[in-house]
């Protein structure tokens, strides 16, 4: 049986202020507690792969199946036979914008995994959205 969870947050924060974080994985660590580390072989464009390395330290290879410049990307995970897709979607308001993550998980153990996965998703979201306004994180 496979996991979903998704969380969207509301900022003050224009979309390009998000994605600036987003495209940028070396930003990873500072608004994910799950990541240590990112490496991205080549450009954030789709198709791009490289190794995230977990809290824990577990590393684990990654690829951005989609990328919509200043709106949208998703990437993949692969830990064994587990797949884990991760959806990060910025839209304009007449505010900010409203940031939407939505992570899907896939194989043997997903229910069990995911919310292991997603227990720092509302931290990581509100140090995001805090970044992307400017200010610090709570």
């Amino acid at each position: 049986m496979d996991f979903h969870y998704t969380r969207t947050e509301a900022t003050t924060a224009a979309p390009a202020a998000v994605w600036a974080l987003w495209s940028d994985p070396g930003t990873w660590a500072a608004w994910d507690p799950a990541v240590d580390a990112v490496t991205l072989d080549g450009d954030f464009a789709e198709g791009a792969a490289g190794t995230m390395v977990l809290s824990g330290g577990i590393e684990t290879p990654f690829t951005l199946e989609v990328v919509e410049p200043g709106a949208r990307y998703l990437d993949q995970l692969t830990m064994g036979e587990l797949v884990i897709r991760i959806d990060h979607v910025v839209v304009a308001t007449e505010t900010g914008s409203d940031v939407t993550v939505t992570t899907a998980i896939s194989g043997p153990g997903a229910q069990d995994i995911g919310p292991l996965v997603t227990r720092d998703a509302p931290t990581a979201m509100a140090t995001l959205v805090a970044m992307a306004e400017g200010r610090p994180p709570a």
